[in-house]
């Protein structure tokens, strides 16, 4: 039973989490004795935005400055807006990190990179399926670069090559149950390949306190 006072929320897309968030708050004000002021979550803008026409119309300077072709640039800033500078920065003493991923070449190294720096990722289905998204981008689904988006992440989290070996095999495992369970006749079927797949993460078998 969920206790009095907590709140929980779940779901939801970036088209929708700002009126579920201000919900979320009404919902959790009922609880406070004091005074609690209205949302103002649609006066706050998203990471990035600010600065990010300005830097729109130095795409050329920007590119220039990190030998990049502006359609580089666009890419970036339509991903990371005004953060650009944080993501580029991660090249200044690996330049290898601007250039594209192989098999995604929509993506650039250092994208990897930052997703394993500030974004949290820490694992390489985090990277490949939840950051870049080249999971659902590319046919082969992450499968042909998994390999060489952990290489650029192994230093980062402190990877041995056995770590990198294991987060491959397991990338590939879960990519070939999620395929295998698209072509089986009921969800319960589907359901069962996508739960034997290996899991990343280690399984979590004590619950989390709430203090």
């Amino acid at each position: 039973m969920p206790s009095p006072g907590l709140v929980a929320i779940a779901g939801g897309k970036y088209t929708t989490y700002r009126v579920m968030a201000a919900d979320a708050v009404d919902a959790a004000a009922e609880f406070v004795p004091a005074r609690v002021a209205p949302s103002i979550t649609e006066k706050v803008p998203l990471m990035g935005a600010d600065g990010y026409f300005a830097l729109v119309n130095q795409t050329q300077s920007v590119g220039a400055r990190y030998g990049l072709h502006p359609y580089r640039v666009r890419h970036l800033l339509d991903r990371y807006g005004s953060l650009i500078g944080e993501v580029l920065e991660l090249a200044a003493e690996r330049p290898d990190l601007l250039e594209p991923i192989t098999e995604a070449p929509v993506y650039l190294k250092v994208e990897a990179a930052y997703a394993a720096v500030a974004e949290g990722a820490l694992h390489l289905e985090d990277i490949l399926a939840r950051r870049m998204r080249i999971s659902i981008e590319y046919p082969h689904r992450g499968v042909a670069c998994a390999r060489e988006v952990a290489e650029v992440v192994a230093p980062i989290l402190g990877w041995s090559q056995a770590d990198v070996d294991r987060e491959v095999a397991t990338y590939q495992a879960r990519v070939e149950a999620e395929v295998l369970s698209q072509a089986q006749p009921d969800d319960a079927s589907a359901d069962a390949l996508r739960a034997a797949a290996p899991e990343a993460r280690a399984e979590i078998l004590e619950p989390v306190p709430l203090t």
